[in-house]
C-alpha cells in the first residue's frame, strides 16, 4: 500500500508540472505569434488536449507498472490488465466517466480515486485557462461589424 501512496503523490506532482509547463509556455508564446487571434484559441484547445493525453498516459503507465511489477492489484472485467486496458481505464477515470467494464482491485483503487480527483482539477484548470484566453484573444484584431 505504501508504494501506491508514493506513486499517487509522484503522479500528482508530475501531472501538475506537465500542466503548468504547457499552460505557462502558451501564456508566454501565444501573444508573440503572428497568426490570427482566433487561431490562437485553437492552439489553446489542442495544447490542453495534449496535456491531458500525456497525463492520462502517465497514469496508465503507472497503473500498468503497479499491477505487473509490484503486484499491488489488478483490473477485473473485460480483458486483462494489459497496457491497452490500463490506458483505457486511465482515460475513463481521469475524465470522471467512471468505471464500468474494468474495475480496479486491491490497493490500486487508491490510484483510481486519486486520478479522478486530479483529472477533475486539471480539466478545470484547462477550462479556466481557455476562458481567460478567449477573453484575451476573442475579438482582438476583428474590425467592427465582423464579429
Amino acid at each position: 500500500m505504501l508504494i501506491v501512496i508514493f506513486a499517487c503523490v509522484m503522479v500528482i506532482a508530475l501531472t501538475t508540472l506537465i500542466h503548468f509547463e504547457i499552460l505557462s509556455s502558451l501564456n508566454t508564446r501565444l501573444p508573440t505569434l503572428s497568426i490570427p487571434s482566433r487561431s490562437k484559441l485553437l492552439i489553446v484547445i489542442f495544447a490542453a488536449f495534449t496535456a491531458h493525453a500525456l497525463e492520462i498516459a502517465l497514469y496508465g503507465f503507472v497503473l500498468f507498472g503497479l499491477i505487473h511489477f509490484t503486484g499491488t492489484g489488478s483490473l477485473s472485467g473485460i480483458g486483462s490488465s494489459s497496457l491497452e486496458n490500463c490506458l483505457y481505464f486511465s482515460a475513463e477515470t481521469f475524465s470522471s466517466l467512471g468505471f464500468g467494464d474494468l474495475i480496479p482491485n486491491g490497493p490500486i483503487r487508491l490510484l483510481a480515486g486519486t486520478e479522478a480527483l486530479n483529472g477533475l482539477l486539471l480539466i478545470g484548470w484547462s477550462a479556466s485557462y481557455a476562458y481567460l484566453a478567449m477573453e484575451r484573444f476573442w475579438g482582438v484584431g476583428i474590425p467592427d461589424g465582423e464579429s
